[in-house]
């Protein structure tokens, strides 16, 4: 009977020993903070006025695909109905891993911000006709998604083609001064 009882305590201990050993914790956050997924069309098309971090409200295959990269911003606008703010047309993949319980694709996402950063926003839209747009989706270091919006005026033409000239300018400045740096080695 004692011998079956160290037997058995040596069991348990094995077992306990080989669970700690094979815990090892994954460090997450290095990875998880490396996800951002930007609205590259915004900058372009938009004239950037204001920007807010926000929260989005999401079910648990969305964020496991934006932990996996799959989302899109491209086509996205924001829009009050009531007093809430929602992002719609937001792309986020369906989760590979998901089954009847995945989201759908390019459903409307609340976003979640203080009431006083919600009224400022709708007041400032519905006075001078302004735009809300995304920018950026990224992951906090708690490994909540969050998305910055941005109040924007849209951008006339000329002025797309002005802010293309001074993007190609910029690339010139660099690439002759890299030349430089390379010379004078």
């Amino acid at each position: 009977m004692g011998q079956q009882k160290r037997v058995v305590n040596s069991f348990i201990a094995l077992f306990l020993w080989l669970k700690i050993a094979t815990f090892v914790p994954r460090k997450q956050t290095e990875k998880m903070t490396n996800i951002v997924i930007k609205n590259k069309r915004a900058t372009f098309d938009y004239e950037l006025i204001d920007s807010y971090t926000a929260g989005i409200q999401l079910y648990g295959t969305e964020i496991k695909s934006i932990r996996d990269g799959k989302a899109g911003l491209s086509d996205t606008y924001c829009i009050f109905i009531g007093n809430e703010l929602w992002v719609k047309n937001m792309y986020i993949a369906e989760y590979s891993f998901g089954t009847y319980n995945n989201h759908s694709v390019r459903r409307d996402r609340k976003l979640l911000l203080n009431r006083k950063e919600l009224n400022k926003i709708q007041r400032v839209t519905k006075e001078s006709g302004l735009a809300i747009v995304p920018v950026k989706l990224f992951l906090n270091e708690k490994g909540l998604a969050k998305l910055i919006i941005a109040v924007a005026k849209g951008k006339k033409q000329y002025d797309k083609r002005q802010s293309l000239k001074e993007k190609d300018d910029k690339r010139r400045i660099a690439a002759i001064t890299n030349s430089r740096l390379r010379i004078t080695k």
